[in-house]
């Protein structure tokens, strides 16, 4: 079983890329709208081609760096496996991106155009091209990582499979933290600046063909929320499969028998691909499940449950999974899996209540902004402050009941991997997961050609209430992100101290261990405090170039016929800053633990380690949900409460949302990528830090 089941799972694997295609030619025949709107739409694509090229050229030179760090500091431990295993992963990583991105750029038209004819349609096209990026980010991920098993561990048989499996996982995180990093700069940049000069100064609408960022925000909306989002999920999800993997390898997984000890092995290494295999599957059927006649509510309705339908599906799957490879007398590792799937959607909801602004926190949010935008700042805050408490102690107690279950079916070694089992129960339909949040940039893309082609006002209508919905489902994938991330790195930590020893030191009584703490905790401010002033200088940057264009070029601010402003010129100066604002907190994440194991000791690290993932955690889920509820706060305003479009009321929450921008994307979701980026480094360059 343990032989022929990984194939199986190349199989879902594959099946999985053949939706993405069926979504692909399905988002691709659709009509893509008059010349105008092709015309937006072009722009649009070779502004994101000019990015990712870009990008993806900076990635290529730092996979080099790290495939010589990989052979030269691992050189007696298959350091060169572990870089193809790495180079394995980044490759996936950035080819999902590209895919995904080639589509949502096409796709936005096309969306646009099925709006002229109501929701449904237009519900349709944005949704399959989200499902493109969500099942290619699956089926890449699964493939990649299941193929890394079957030549190291099935055929060749290496006694550190799993290590040199994790270059994979490594090769994931790094391009995603850049991909994450250097996207979120763009979108947000381009977005502040087109929003402080347009919308704020100039008073003209959001996406007014005048504006000369408009073509830049709409570019950054694929650039970071489709491939950086994209990416952040294709790392949690290959980290929560491998967590698991690692740990079963260590050995120190066993189950007593009357004759003696039975390790779990292989067994408890190739369950998390099963489980995954089957994730894979709910998360096909359930895309071919969203569908409504009905408005923008229903719309909301469709996505989300979907993604419950999935992992209802995928829950029944994991019971006769763990039943078949682990035997009934460890059934309890179930139970480890449902707490994940249950805690991911606890953690969704949340997320959903409050930045949605169907509910009262949001709403309370925008009346807020009636005394100006200093109060809506405030309570921004203390909403995303105060909506930490259910996600960390959901996580808390999954983390606990995990531990526990895991003991009674596995007496040795069980409880930390059950919490491995939760993280993977949490992201295993990461395919469906990622299409309801990739959605949602295509519809903000099909509102800006909208306004800029200058359809009827029916048709914006209808894309704004489908990127109203687009904010609150993007909310629950980064809850899912967060929560997997912290399941996560508390697992490969988990097999990093059994790996170094530390499971069997007082580490609590070691001053290295606060030291490292301490330095682990200032980590997430650092890595936030470069995002936040890198989106903050190219957003300067981005206000200049508006403000000098509205100047030099005659008649471009009152809109007449004829006079057309430069966007070639804020995407490329939107890449350029992006792409090099990314390079410093990206080569961070992976300096910082090499450095702190080495100089001060592996109980340091640990310390760092632990101090990283709390700290980031709770930044991470207070980063999103104030953000998402500033931009849904604002999108409330827009659809006429509080007095609507160009208020003091509005322009107040206009600030707020622009404030908001870089926390949810930008500074936010690079927390969970930089605790796992820096839990995987510590993990594979052990043999550094132990002498």
């Amino acid at each position: 079983m343990v032989n022929w089941l990984p194939w199986v799972v190349v199989g879902a694997a594959a099946l999985c890329l053949l939706a993405a295609a069926f979504f692909a030619r399905r988002v691709l025949k659709t009509d893509p709208g008059n010349e105008r709107m092709q015309e937006i739409s072009k722009a649009i694509q070779e502004g994101a081609r000019a990015f990712i090229k870009r990008e993806y050229g900076y990635v290529g030179i730092f996979v080099v760096l790290m495939i010589v760090l990989l052979c030269v500091a691992l050189r007696s431990q298959d350091g060169w496996q572990t870089a193809i295993c790495y180079v394995f992963g980044a490759a996936c990583s950035l080819a999902a991106g590209f895919v995904g991105l080639s589509v949502s750029t096409r796709a936005n038209s096309r969306t646009t155009e099925a709006a002229r004819h109501g929701v449904s349609g237009a519900l349709t096209v944005a949704f399959s091209s989200g499902a493109v990026m969500g099942l290619t980010v699956a089926g890449l991920g699964l493939m990649g990582l299941t193929i890394c098993y079957i030549i190291f561990e099935v055929w060749l048989g290496f006694w550190n499979s799993a290590n040199i499996i994790l270059g994979f996982s490594l090769g994931a995180s790094s391009v995603a933290l850049f991909a994450r990093v250097g996207g979120g700069i763009f979108t947000k940049a381009a977005d502040v600046g087109a929003d402080l000069v347009g919308k704020v100064e100039a008073g003209i609408p959001e996406d007014d063909p005048r504006n000369p960022a408009v073509i830049a925000d709409n570019v950054g909306d694929n650039v970071g929320d489709v491939a950086g989002m994209g990416a952040d999920l294709y790392e949690s999800y290959v980290a929560a499969i491998v967590a698991p993997i690692a740990i079963a390898a260590s050995g120190a997984v066993y189950t007593a028998t009357y004759s003696g000890t039975t390790k779990v092995g292989a067994r408890g290494m190739v369950l998390p691909l099963a489980i995954t295999g089957a994730g894979v599957i709910c998360s096909i059927i359930a895309a071919f499940l969203v569908r409504t006649k009905k408005g923008g509510k229903y719309a909301q309705r469709a996505l989300t449950w979907s993604t419950y339908a999935a992992a209802i599906m995928a829950t029944a799957a994991s019971f006769f999974l763990v039943w078949w490879i682990l035997g009934w007398k460890n059934i309890h590792m179930f139970w480890a899996i449902v707490m994940g799937i249950a805690s991911g959607i606890v953690i969704g909801l949340t997320s959903e209540y409050f930045t949605s602004d169907h509910y009262r926190p949001v709403k309370m949010l925008a009346e807020s902004a009636q005394t100006g935008s200093a109060t809506i700042i405030i309570r921004g805050l203390a909403l995303g402050m105060i909506s930490t408490v259910i996600p960390i102690v959901v996580v808390a107690l999954a983390m606990g009941v995990s531990f526990w279950v895991g003991n009674r079916a596995i007496a040795n070694g069980g409880g930390i991997y059950a919490i491995g089992l939760a993280a993977l129960g949490m992201l295993c339909t990461t395919g469906i997961v990622v299409a309801v949040d990739a959605y949602g940039p295509v519809a903000d893309n099909a509102g800006g050609i909208a306004e800029m082609a200058q359809l009827e006002p029916e048709v914006r209508e209808i894309t704004d209430g489908l990127d109203s919905v687009g904010n609150t489902t993007a909310a629950i994938g980064k809850g899912f992100a967060i929560g997997s991330a912290a399941l996560a790195a508390l697992a490969l930590f988990a097999a990093f101290a059994q790996a170094t020893g530390l499971s069997t030191v007082d580490i609590v009584g070691d001053y290295k261990f606060f030291v490292g703490l301490l330095l682990g905790v200032m980590m997430p401010f650092i890595i936030s405090a470069l995002t936040l002033n890198a989106v903050g200088r190219a957003a300067f940057a981005v206000v200049e170039e508006v403000r000098r264009q509205f100047r030099e070029i005659a008649g471009l601010k009152d809109g007449e016929p004829g006079v057309r402003p430069d966007y070639a010129k804020c995407v490329d100066m939107t890449t350029k800053t992006a792409v090099y604002e990314m390079l410093l907190p990206g080569s961070l994440a992976i300096v910082a633990p090499l450095l702190i194991g080495r100089l001060l000791g592996k109980e340091s690290l640990a310390g760092f380690l632990a101090g990283a993932l709390a700290c980031g955690f709770v930044m991470a889920i207070m980063m999103a949900n104030a953000g998402g509820a500033w931009d849904n706060a604002k999108k409330y305003i827009e659809g006429g409460a509080l007095g609507g479009k160009g208020t003091e009321v509005h322009a107040a929450a206009v600030v707020g949302d622009t404030v908001g921008d870089p926390f949810k994307d930008t500074s936010g979701p690079a927390m969970n990528i930089l605790i796992k980026v820096m839990t995987i480094v510590s993990l594979i360059f052990i043999p550094l830090f132990i002498k």
